[in-house]
């Protein structure tokens, strides 16, 4: 019988499987720097674009699609974004709300081959509006803090 968890090389090296995340095998690129507070972009003394240095391009990616509504724009592929409007319908308790932003948020960030762990949720309600602080990693092992909000009716 073959086996169904195939094994990539030989010798050393070997017991990688196939589809893993390793470390330096992902490409983090550069990206412009974006003030999400004001909501524009950042620019230098000479009116240029800052940009960002790869972490910080990578945590631009996470901010942004976690204010991204999924579906809603054809520029986007279907897998990037957040689901978080349809928690206004479902009519949850506050717990199964605080699980479903847990998941609708660790989905929406491991889409991306950076993000290695998504962790350590700390949840503030004010009325119907739900802020969330979580930490994520990357495949480097760095972790960061990133913020966001939902408002559930």
């Amino acid at each position: 019988m073959p086996n169904l968890f195939p094994q990539v090389g030989s010798g050393a090296g070997a017991g990688t499987l196939v589809g893993e995340k390793r470390k330096g095998a992902v490409k983090f690129g550069r990206s412009p720097k974006f003030d999400h507070s004001l909501g524009e972009f950042v620019t230098t003394q000479t009116g240029r674009i800052a940009e960002c240095t790869a972490t910080e391009a990578w945590l631009e990616w996470c901010q942004k699609a976690l204010r991204t509504e999924r579906y809603a724009h054809l520029v986007y592929s279907r897998t990037y974004g957040q689901e978080f409007e349809d928690l206004i319908a479902r009519h949850l308790t506050r717990q199964a709300n605080e699980m479903e932003i847990v998941r609708i948020t660790t989905e929406t960030l491991k889409v991306d081959p950076r993000t290695a762990d998504v962790r350590r949720f700390t949840f503030y309600w004010k009325n119907s509006e739900c802020s969330f602080q979580c930490e994520i990693t990357n495949v480097r092992g760095e972790q960061k803090n990133i913020k966001g909000s939902v408002v559930i009716s």
